[in-house]
């Protein structure tokens, strides 16, 4: 539990000038450990505590913010009479009653790594680590594996009289495989984690399990066929996890982003912006999800927000100031990546709701086109929807069937084209886990889809030999 300095309400007080916005003080304390292991060795342990005060101040729609790692009184006093100076008006004093603080909600941890020595942690990395090279010896040559942990204690109170409090676990886990055949090298990447305790590597996540995966990938695509390249349909798998919605309109959809004018769907609240099939949702109360979280790093409580719902744009996600901006209220994405950062609109779990057909169906019914089952890394501009990402595992389509595996493939389209394009959507849903990085900021995300298929879309890559 959180041992916040119980000075914490006279320096909000010093904050409260008249006129302000909003005031508010950002209290944390870390916990963080990392493992990596490369080519049969334990390359780096650290192990850590960071912990730290943030100072905001929104007056007139500006944003001052100060923080520290010095959290003594003295040195917040001196933080908020530096945010103050320019605002000659007298302070409003406010009372907070700290005993009345909400408790911060349990997250359902089975097995809480705080409780796991660094012995037993590096061995689940070791574990991973020969199961990747006794997949096939001869075609790896390199092998990584990373486990992640930490527990973020945080602490809120602001202007408004709200005051929140939560501990946070989050632990990730990835194996990174590189394979080659004569001049081909190709790679495999795979990743598991979320708000969970030691549990994750029960059962199907088993460290194992995780780098034959990663393995598997990279050595399936030496064999591969150079991806054919112009318009075709494509065919998203689940497993593909959400990467394209979370770059091609998620970015375009936070708020600040939006009202700056940066964001194809900008002044377009109402309008038909994807295919009647498409529903896509950011929703950060999701168990166990990467995303999630009971309150947002402005205090908000976690909400699942619509963002489009059958093809219609039906909302923004919003943080505190933007939604100031709007006379909106805030959709709970206020994030930032620790308190040394000011909070801005974040995507949490972002994902395009399911339908009600197989994705075998959609399969069956593509006479031609190309299977994705995997994306790779991508760049979007968020001001016209023109994008590129590339396929990490592919496969064409032929006759309603999974045929040959292909590489080297990228798909280029616009965002709003391409959601309007969808015209199937599975019943079934793949999530993914990422680091979301954003002005200098990065955050914890999970992204998700549906087995989706595009009608038509570019592909780039080389063309096949007849």
């Amino acid at each position: 539990m959180i041992d916040f300095p119980p000075y914490l309400p006279k320096i909000l007080s010093k904050l409260m000038c008249k006129g302000i916005d909003l005031a508010e003080i950002f209290f944390e304390k870390r916990h963080s450990s990392i493992i990596s292991c490369e080519d049969h060795r334990i390359e780096k342990i650290n192990t850590g505590i960071d912990i730290g005060t943030g100072l905001r101040l929104i007056h007139h729609y500006k944003t001052s913010y100060a923080y520290s790692n010095d959290i003594s009184e003295n040195s917040l006093t001196q933080m908020a009479d530096s945010l103050t100076c320019t605002i000659q008006t007298p302070h409003d004093m406010i009372s907070l009653n700290m005993d009345k603080l909400k408790p911060p909600c349990p997250y359902p941890v089975e097995k809480p790594f705080d409780t796991v020595s660094l012995d037993v942690k590096s061995n689940l990395v070791r574990r991973a680590d020969s199961a990747a090279w006794e997949f096939d010896s001869k075609l790896i040559k390199q092998v990584k594996v990373i486990y992640s942990d930490s527990i973020q204690e945080v602490l809120l109170i602001n202007s408004k009289g709200e005051h929140s409090q939560e501990v946070r676990p989050g632990l990730i886990f990835l194996v990174q495989v590189v394979a080659s055949k004569g001049h081909d090298i190709q790679t495999g990447y795979e990743a598991i984690g979320g708000r969970t305790g030691m549990e994750l590597f029960d059962g199907p996540y088993s460290p194992e399990n995780i780098a034959k995966l990663a393995a598997k990938r990279a050595i399936s695509m030496l064999d591969a066929d150079l991806a054919p390249t112009g318009p075709m349909t494509v065919v998203l798998s689940s497993e593909a996890g959400g990467t394209m919605i979370h770059e091609a309109i998620g970015h375009g959809l936070e708020a600040d982003i939006a009202q700056k004018g940066l964001s194809v769907f900008s002044n377009r609240l109402g309008e038909k912006v994807a295919s009647p099939v498409i529903t896509v949702i950011d929703d950060a109360t999701i168990p166990g999800k990467r995303g999630s979280f009971y309150y947002d790093d402005e205090g908000t409580p976690a909400q699942k927000t619509v963002l489009v719902e059958n093809g219609i744009l039906k909302g923004y996600m919003y943080d505190c100031l933007s939604a100031l901006k709007a006379k909106a209220s805030s959709t709970g994405n206020g994030r930032r990546e620790s308190y040394q950062h000011v909070p801005i609109p974040r995507m949490t779990n972002t994902f395009i709701a399911p339908g009600e057909i197989s994705p075998e169906e959609i399969i069956s019914s593509t006479p031609k086109g190309l299977f994705v089952k995997k994306m790779g890394g991508g760049q979007v501009d968020t001001v016209s929807g023109d994008f590129v990402f590339e396929v990490n595992e592919g496969y064409l389509i032929e006759k309603g069937k999974m045929t040959r595996p292909i590489r080297g493939a990228t798909l280029i389209g616009n965002g709003p084209k391409v959601l309007q394009g969808i015209d199937m959507v599975g019943s079934d849903l793949g999530y993914q886990v990422g680091t979301c990085g954003k002005d200098g900021q990065t955050a914890p995300v999970a992204d998700a889809q549906p087995t989706l298929r595009i009608q038509q879309i570019i592909v780039g890559g080389q063309a096949l030999s007849e």
